[in-house]
């Protein structure tokens, strides 16, 4: 197991999600942002079932920094429950990770 974890959220419209992978990426919470989509979504919020076109967007990023992509995240997105999950990075090939490791900031700075 690494300290490094995958963020994963959806938001749309495409504009929106390059804003929301701008900002985390500029603050240096997360090394990269990747955009893939469109994609359609079904749900259920407020006893209805929605169904929605949009983008979901993929951090990398220290296990440390979970908590910065989180407020990054939830100042950028309009949703009331944006759904943002983290998924633990098993391995990965050492100088990528020594990459993640070198562009992203040590919370607090």
């Amino acid at each position: 197991m690494t300290d490094f974890i995958l963020v994963l959220t959806t938001i749309g419209p495409q504009e929106r999600a390059q804003h929301l992978v701008t900002a985390v990426v500029a603050a240096r919470a997360a090394a990269s942002g990747q955009i893939i989509g469109p994609i359609t979504g079904t749900y259920w919020w407020n006893n209805t079932m929605e169904t929605v076109q949009s983008w979901l967007c993929l951090f990398k990023t220290r296990r440390e920094l979970y908590y910065e992509v989180e407020r990054l995240i939830r100042e950028h997105h309009p949703d009331e429950v944006p759904g943002i999950l983290a998924l633990p990075i098993a391995d990965g090939i050492q100088s990528y990770l020594d990459w993640i490791m070198q562009e992203t900031r040590t919370p607090g700075q």
